[in-house]
């Protein structure tokens, strides 16, 4: 009994503790409803970024009343637990009221339910089930009246994924992506003017060289030209897309320049040298596409080669031939489409690199020809209106700034080589432009925009589906560049172009160095002196000259070592050029007379012959050897030809000689060329051994009068002899017939009198000289 009254009496405790655990676990749904309503923002922030959504698609994107929505896209689990229970739907926003409320709104990631609303009821999608790591497309339909829709304006749209993760015993939403709808459900009186620019720009392509034939064969850097001309590649795509779409072409003519190259024979650098180029009819096609699209489209031609401008007004300027390239590359630029297209384009717009202008770049830009500057409102920026106001703005000395939207010109940015990307960009692009609209509803402005210079092909038909949804449209319709220049300025728009010391530094950074322009100056001395040689100096000329202007692209910003790589190859190929032309190395010669012709050999080997070349001689020491006068040289292309020079020697020894070429202006052209000249009989020897040879016969001449003299004394004095002759006459007559007496000096070493090399007579040209 005791032990049966211990047991119950320790078994109510326990049984206490039972009940209080179980009202405790009854109580825990209770306790965690009344802890999610603080809890509950922290827990859908953190789970809301379990599934990853994307929007692929939306359309129509800008719907009417009577529309459909249909919104695709994909559904990813990130997380390393399956998703069960859910379902994706479509959750309108409230209207945005500002441009930077959309880019806000655009940049918020997880979910928020007081900004991102309530989901659209029955029509949502079921997801059983998303295991770890899976992906999963969707589409919704939603009649654009279950939006609910108010005014006008642009409304938030969010696509999300409500569902349980593991350990979750309810619902929450674990995924979203937004986008925007701009709502317009009339024509607005007052349509914004949009102009947007269509650059068909490339990278440099074409070098300096041609191949040595008659036909300057030229040669491409490589091939990805032709890539990118070819169907579907990234300027067929420019061309295809903005045919049917009221943009205005800007245009690189160094583009038009190179594929009409390749309409012809062309090679293509390569690791064993040029081959053969094949893609002749792919040329063919994309130039023939070109010049149906511009027949109804406003045609812009930048500078040939679309040269660097904040870079020469920066950096260039402190060269003194830099500039003067502009000039001759916006006239190239107007010939060069003409001749290709059969239009004639404006070549009086500037487009400084992403649109970033100072008082320098502007100089400049008007220094070629420009006097109308494409600019960017990041650039020249407002101070106080509370819209964007027309483009146009006059800047002084009658020219106008452009100035492009830079929300509107940076919106097809980035990799919109996914889908989801560019569904936003392309519905960012529609809303904002929207905006601008109600900004000033009453007032009609016009807006530029001037996207990145090179867009990829997926930023091409993103852009090219931004523009199709807009223009025209119930708030915008179409200007050209033309029209956008001649717009009435708004008198509250900011005028003042920044100081060169407000450029910005990271695009300075970019900018050619100076270095690079005295490079270039370098090269163009080196042409310049080069062609007044030539017989036909426009075949060397035009392909240096373009390919000079092609070292100042704006391509190169960021470049520095490809720029520098460049410059190399264009001054390497023309030194090589005029290295062709020189003169041929001479053994030693030997000089064995007062006089003789030293021949001097030129080599050509360029195709063509060159003419207007000097070629003179100089002796190291001109009292010992005369070289002559200068001669004026031509020689035919792949020839050599001597020049002989008549010298005069003055005295024994060696003299080093040295060849040199000269230009018509007097500058040396080439490496001379020096060689010995040994002197081995000069004048003044010749003269000493025949005074010699004189004295010697006068001295024979008085010993004879003498002894004769002595003779006619003795017969004076004693008579004649038996045979009436002088005694001695016999015998003195006899040995002064021959020269030869005896008593007569002789000199060792005296050379015979009758030896040709000591005749004081100049030899005659054909005097012999050995090498």
């Amino acid at each position: 009994m005791a032990e049966a009254a211990g047991f119950q009496g320790s078994e109510r405790p326990r049984g206490r503790w039972l009940r209080r655990a179980a009202a405790l676990i009854a109580g825990v749904p209770l306790l965690a409803g009344m802890v999610q309503i603080p809890a509950a923002p922290e827990a859908h922030a953190a789970g809301s970024r379990t599934v990853d959504v994307s929007v692929d698609a939306l359309t129509p994107s800008a719907p009417k009343k009577d529309d459909t929505l249909t919104v695709s896209g994909t559904l990813t689990n990130g997380s390393n637990a399956p998703i069960t229970d859910a379902h994706v739907g479509l959750r309108r926003g409230p209207a945005l009221n500002s441009r930077s409320a959309i880019d806000t709104a655009a940049k918020r990631t997880g979910f928020s339910p007081g900004a991102d609303g309530q989901e659209i009821e029955n029509r949502t999608q079921k997801i059983d089930r998303l295991d770890p790591g899976v992906s999963r497309t969707f589409t919704l339909h939603v009649p654009v009246k279950d939006l609910d829709l108010g005014d006008d304006g642009v409304y938030q749209l969010g696509v999300s994924l409500s569902g349980r993760s593991q350990g979750a015993s309810y619902e929450q939403v674990l995924g979203i992506e937004r986008t925007f709808l701009p709502w317009q459900t009339s024509d607005v009186g007052k349509k914004t003017q949009l102009t947007y620019l269509w650059p068909l720009i490339s990278s440099t392509h074409l070098t300096a060289e041609t191949d040595a034939d008659a036909e300057q064969t030229p040669v491409f850097r490589n091939d990805n030209l032709a890539s990118e001309i070819a169907p579907g590649g990234r300027l067929q795509q420019l061309v295809a897309l903005g045919k049917d779409l009221p943009v205005t072409f800007v245009i690189d003519p160094d583009v038009l320049a190179s594929v009409d190259a390749m309409t012809r024979t062309y090679k293509v650098e390569g690791p064993n040298g040029p081959t053969a180029g094949k893609n002749q009819a792919v040329a063919k096609q994309w130039l023939k596409q070109v010049e149906e699209a511009v027949k109804t489209h406003e045609v812009v031609a930048l500078p040939f080669a679309d040269p660097d401008l904040a870079s020469l007004a920066h950096r260039g300027k402190e060269v003194p031939s830099a500039l003067g390239h502009l000039g001759p590359a916006t006239s190239l630029a107007a010939k060069t489409v003409e001749t290709v297209l059969g239009v004639k384009a404006r070549t009086d717009f500037a487009w400084p690199a992403e649109g970033a202008v100072d008082s320098s770049i502007v100089d400049v830009a008007t220094s070629g020809g420009a006097h109308n500057i494409i600019a960017r409102s990041d650039s020249l920026q407002e101070n106080s209106l509370s819209y964007s106001p027309t483009a146009a703005r006059p800047i002084g000395g009658g020219n106008t700034a452009i100035v492009a939207d830079a929300g509107l010109s940076t919106a097809f940015e980035g990799d919109l080589s996914k889908a989801e990307n560019s569904t936003l960009a392309i519905q960012q692009f529609l809303a904002q432009s929207l905006m601008i609209n109600g900004q000033e509803p009453g007032q009609q402005r016009n807006i530029v925009v001037a996207p990145q210079r090179t867009p990829s092909v997926s930023q091409a038909q993103a852009m090219a589906a931004g523009v199709k949804n807009l223009v025209p449209g119930r708030w915008a319709e179409q200007l050209n560049l033309a029209g956008a220049a001649k717009a009435a300025p708004d008198p509250g728009a900011n005028r003042e172009v920044p100081a060169a010391a407000e450029y910005p530094a990271a695009l300075r950074k970019q900018e050619l160095p100076t270095e690079g322009f005295e490079e270039i100056q370098d090269t163009q001395t080196a042409l310049d002196d080069f062609a007044p040689v030539l017989a036909q100096p426009g075949r060397v000329v035009t392909p240096f000259g373009n390919a000079i202007m092609r070292e100042m692209s704006t391509e190169w910003r960021g470049d520095e070592a490809g720029a520098a790589a460049f410059r190399s190859s264009v001054r390497t190929y023309l030194d090589g050029l005029t290295k062709n032309v020189q003169l041929i190395q001479k053994s030693p010669a030997t000089l064995s007379g007062r006089s003789a012709t030293i021949p001097v050999t030129v080599q050509n080997n360029l195709v063509q012959g060159v003419k207007g070349l000097t070629l003179e001689l100089t002796s190291s020491q001109p009292n010992r050897l005369d070289t002559g006068e200068p001669q004026e040289i031509t020689v035919d292309g792949g020839h050599s030809q001597s020049f002989k020079f008549d010298t005069t020697a003055n005295a024994n020894g060696p003299v080093q000689v040295t060849a040199q070429l000269y230009t018509s202006d007097g500058k040396p052209y080439g490496r001379p060329m020096t060689f010995q000249v040994n002197v081995t009989e000069i004048t003044s020897t010749i003269m000493l051994v025949i005074a010699g040879g004189v004295l010697l016969l006068v001295l024979a001449g008085v010993r004879i009068y003498l002894q004769r003299k002595r003779a006619a004394s003795g017969r004076d004095g004693d008579g004649t002899n038996g045979d009436g002759t002088d005694g001695d006459g016999g015998s003195e007559g006899g040995n002064g017939g021959d020269g030869t007496d005896g008593d007569k000096p002789v000199q060792p070493g005296d050379r015979e009198p009758d030896t040709g090399s000591e005749s004081t007579d100049a030899s005659g040209s054909g005097e012999k000289v050995d090498r």
